[in-house]
């Protein structure tokens, strides 16, 4: 599996990175902004699964995510909104966006194995 981790906190990336090293998954990008993330996309497809930020300058998570389900070259990647932001209405809307799941920061390894669906 090739996973696309996208956060502005390279000590939050780090973290991920970490968990995600631990669940047996050690082909990942990074990318400190959604359009850094899309241009590594774009250029290195396949790619499996995004694990996305919210809050990021540049080009926010939900803009990311809105671009990326209008392109037919993506329907195929899985989107996993990983953010602090936790009200009931922003996960409606990531996943009414094209979100495929939702985690609420901090995580722990065993809740991401989850979401992934490992």
């Amino acid at each position: 599996m090739r996973m696309l981790l996208v956060d502005d906190s390279v000590t939050m990336r780090r973290i991920q990175k970490t968990q995600i090293n631990s669940l047996g998954i050690t082909d990942i990008l990074e990318a400190g902004d959604g359009q850094e993330a899309l241009g590594k996309l774009k250029s290195n497809m396949p790619i499996d699964m995004v694990l996305l930020d919210w809050n990021m300058p540049i080009m926010d998570g939900m803009a990311f995510l809105k671009t990326v389900r209008a392109d037919a070259a993506f329907k195929d990647v899985k989107v996993i909104m990983c953010t602090s932001e936790s009200e009931k209405s922003k996960v409606v809307e990531a996943l009414k966006s094209g979100a495929n799941n939702y985690i609420v920061k901090p995580f722990t390894p065993e809740a991401l194995k989850e979401k992934i669906g490992l």
